[in-house]
């Protein structure tokens, strides 16, 4: 088995901002906005969080308004992306991990600092490739996976790949794990790479500012480890 790491959520190359992190080390799961016509009618301003809360509680106002891209959705598991990661999930297989992570921002505390957070994952139940499906299985699939933030889309996006997640073994962790630490670039610019702590553990390195190309954790030990951070 092998697990997959994916950056998601709201952040500040798409939106300007990131979700909030609070001093239990609870959090907000924030999706992106939503930059194509969808059917999708929630916004930040109507959604409420996991704390009672609008979505826009925690957002600048010149963006709540705004359509919400929900993907990965926790609700029924899915996950789709019909760009160049779309290769990389299609090496996923039955019983991987695919787990995500996302730039938090502390809300009214001092305890965390902004950083990369792990915050949930789907175990793999199945791998759609739209491309290899015929028109009745295209259809099949609209109707299986209707809440997915890509079938939602009004114009059909070419080269999509929905991953499902099994709906016994895939959650939205109640706290966020670090998983990055601050350095900077040979031009001094800020970066966020994995922590040495993560780097001992799962085996991998380096900048995970950006999820291209995505990470992959194939060693035994290091899968374990992850699995145990997880609660798994």
């Amino acid at each position: 088995m092998k697990a997959m790491l994916l950056r998601i959520g709201i952040d500040k190359g798409t939106d300007g901002t990131l979700g909030p992190i609070f001093e239990d080390g609870t959090f907000e799961y924030i999706p992106m906005s939503e930059g194509f016509q969808s059917t999708e009618n929630r916004t930040y301003r109507n959604t409420i969080g996991r704390r009672g809360c609008p979505l826009s509680t925690y957002l600048p106002d010149k963006i709540i308004d705004r359509t919400i891209h929900f993907d990965p959705e926790f609700e029924t598991f899915t996950y789709g992306d019909p760009t160049v990661k779309r290769e990389c999930l299609l090496k996923l297989q039955k019983d991987d991990l695919l787990v995500f992570y996302a730039g938090l921002t502390p809300f009214k505390n001092d305890r965390y600092k902004e950083a990369l957070y792990l915050i949930g994952y789907f175990t793999v139940e199945n791998v759609v490739d739209f491309n290899q499906l015929s028109e009745t299985e295209m259809k099949e699939c609209y109707l299986l996976h209707a809440n997915n933030a890509h079938v939602k889309r009004i114009d059909y996006p070419e080269d999509l790949v929905i991953i499902v997640g099994s709906k016994r073994r895939s959650r939205l962790l109640d706290s966020a794990i670090l998983v990055s630490q601050a350095k900077c670039d040979k031009s001094g610019k800020p970066y966020q790479a994995v922590s040495k702590t993560m780097e001992t553990l799962l085996g991998i390195s380096g900048s995970i500012q950006r999820s291209i190309p995505p990470r992959f954790i194939m060693d035994k030990k290091n899968f374990g480890n992850l699995e145990r951070i997880l609660g798994l």
